[in-house]
């Protein structure tokens, strides 16, 4: 048996305001929420995967300014372990687009208090933590993640 984790990408984008930008998504029947993210695709470098993931759920384009973490995670029902590259940075205000992915409700704002309080509707623990590291300061140059 391979093991293969899943290496995927997330954006964190924050608004004058405070508030995070979330998607709202049903997956395997249950409506919930996450950072916009996604699939490494091949072909691209991992910035570019969590430009092209913010845009097909959200409809905001993404500019990435830095790495905050890399995330393991272990599903905790499935035999599934997801490697997460969290990016920060801006989005453009031209707002969401139709024609999103496939399972997506679409992009929501919510500040900190209102993450913590639906932690249950979270799609998963990283959702949080990734925030959590963003608003402690936890940043790395995107040169960190090099293409070779």
């Amino acid at each position: 048996m391979q093991w293969t984790p899943h290496v995927t990408v997330a954006a964190i984008a924050q608004d004058s305001s405070g508030r995070f930008l979330l998607v709202e998504e049903e997956v395997e029947g249950r409506r919930c929420f996450n950072q916009p993210a996604g699939h490494w695709e091949e072909g691209e470098t991992l910035s570019e995967a969590a430009v092209r993931e913010t845009l097909e759920e959200t409809g905001f384009r993404f500019f990435p300014q830095y790495l905050v973490g890399i995330y393991h995670w272990k599903h905790p029902m499935r035999d599934l372990v997801y490697l997460r590259f969290a990016f920060a940075g801006e989005v453009d205000c031209a707002g969401p687009a139709s024609g999103l992915d496939a399972g997506i409700i679409g992009p929501v704002w919510m500040d900190l208090a209102e993450i913590r309080s639906r932690a249950k509707e979270m799609r998963s623990s990283m959702v949080e933590r990734c925030i959590w590291d963003f608003l402690q300061g936890q940043h790395f140059p995107l040169e960190l993640v090099r293409s070779v």
